[in-house]
């Protein structure tokens, strides 16, 4: 035996062991701490859910205030989904995901948009 760590198994191992534990540390770690934004992002949504359906129910808003109030929950609704669940937030990373899902969005609001303009219109004509 010369020596050398390579000639006993020994401080080869524990420098694994060490790795492999550290390792693990740091998936229990991430883990935590992507559970932790699940639920931070569940409790937000709950919150946005109750908050208008409590407001409209208990009949403090009514009319048009209700809805300015139901569509600005759903507006951080949406938001609070694309930070928490889907992970698309600001950051490099995301932004092309981001542009995406917006570009969809656009799509989809002009087409429901032409639609109801265009069978609005029809049935101007038709009365």
């Amino acid at each position: 035996m010369s020596g050398h760590p390579s000639d006993t198994g020994a401080p080869h191992d524990a420098g694994a062991a060490e790795l492999a534990s550290a390792r693990s540390d740091d998936v229990r770690r991430e883990k935590r701490r992507e559970l932790r934004a699940y639920l931070v992002g569940f409790v937000i949504s709950v919150l946005l859910t109750a908050l208008p359906f409590a407001l409209v129910a208990g009949g403090w808003a009514t009319g048009l205030r209700a809805y300015a109030v139901i569509g600005a929950a759903a507006l951080l609704q949406v938001a609070v989904h694309f930070r928490f669940f889907l992970h698309i937030g600001l950051g490099r990373s995301t932004r092309d995901d981001l542009q995406l899902i917006l570009f969809t969005a656009l799509i989809i609001v002009l087409m429901v948009g032409g639609t109801v303009w265009i069978l609005g219109n029809l049935h101007a004509r038709m009365m």
